[in-house]
């Protein structure tokens, strides 16, 4: 099993860094990332500094390489945070230097498109945290929501072992950021469905995943991917992102890994919810349950069809919909089958 680093906890008062490491969107709805900015400040303590391309569009890759490599190198920085996703952020990492992160190892939050950042530090044995970015779940209308609130503060400050809890209402559908007075607008709740579980076995593994756009990407340029090694005696976690991808594309994911003997190597399989709906893509209640569906019943023919017995769980609340329980990559999690509870190393 890989071996990683035991980060450090921070105390309230501490200086944290701030980037864009894919697109600086920041710069569009500078309110969003401002009211952020604040909740790191006033509901955890932390000074956060923002780097040169954290608000520019359309920066280039090696100056948000730089971002982050400077924001790592830092001592004064105890943890990185990402503003926000993006699309393009495979393409920086072969202009980041290991030995920086390798020297200077600290938390690093951010989901989706960081996914990028997430493997690589990985690969060098430095847990992170997906999940918790500053404009998504820092900015988020009126408040934000405080089952994520409790794991960011489990990721920042707490050492142990949690219980993932389960939201009993869910959002998946945005307010205009372009639109300013939208953030003292509460976004829509829906009931949650609870998590579904296939499969009567426990677990315990390392996590290992992100978003599957992001590595798809990553399995196609095959160089960022762990090895075999590596992955031995992992929990894969999954989800989607908003661009809200037909079953196939999750199947073909699935596929590639099952091909290559990972769910021989998997000790659970971990899903999160799939959002399902999106500005250009304006669902109902019905048709969203409908496509969250199809998604399950595609992970679940594929991952059986390499393995009868790991458990899959689907459903949970971490991904791109809120609230999002941020996960601990590259730290333990368990998964107790018989009471159908999770449990994660923070």
């Amino acid at each position: 099993m890989k071996s990683f680093t035991q980060l450090s906890k921070l105390s309230p008062g501490d200086h944290v860094a701030v980037i864009s490491p894919a697109a600086g969107l920041p710069g569009l709805f500078p309110w969003v990332q401002d009211l952020g900015l604040e909740r790191l400040r006033s509901a955890f303590g932390l000074s956060p500094k923002e780097y040169p391309t954290t608000r520019q569009m359309g920066s280039s890759l090696q100056d948000r390489a730089r971002d982050i490599m400077a924001a790592f190198a830092d001592p004064q920085n105890k943890a990185v945070f990402a503003s926000i996703g993006g699309s393009d952020q495979i393409k920086l990492i072969k202009y980041l230097d290991p030995q920086v992160f390798l020297t200077n190892p600290k938390p690093f939050f951010g989901f989706s498109d960081n996914t990028h950042l997430h493997n690589f530090l990985w690969r060098l044995g430095v847990p992170s945290y997906y999940g918790g970015g500053i404009m998504n779940q820092f900015g988020m209308n009126v408040a934000m929501h405080d089952l994520t609130v409790t794991a960011l503060r489990h990721a920042l400050f707490d050492s142990g072992e949690y219980e993932l809890d389960v939201a009993q209402e869910y959002n998946d559908e945005g307010l205009d950021w372009s639109v300013r007075d939208n953030l003292s607008q509460p976004r829509k709740m829906e009931l949650n469905d609870g998590l579904y579980w296939d499969g009567n076995t426990s677990a315990t593994g390392i996590l290992w995943g992100g978003c599957v756009e992001s590595l798809i990407v990553q399995a196609t340029a095959g160089r960022y991917l762990p090895t075999d090694d590596e992955l031995d005696g992992t929990i894969l976690f999954i989800e989607t992102a908003e661009d809200i991808p037909e079953p196939w594309i999750v199947e073909y994911l699935l596929t590639g890994f099952g091909e290559r003997g990972w769910f021989d190597t998997f000790q659970a399989v971990l899903v999160g919810r799939p959002k399902a709906w999106e500005f250009d893509k304006p669902r109902t209640t019905e048709q969203k349950a409908s496509y969250r569906q199809a998604q399950r019943e595609t992970v679940l023919k594929v991952v059986r069809a390499y393995n009868a017995a790991i458990p899959v769980i689907q459903n949970l609340d971490f991904g791109h919909t809120d609230p999002q329980v941020v996960l601990p990559m590259g730290r333990a999690a368990r998964v107790d089958a018989q009471q159908q509870k999770i449990f994660l190393t923070y």
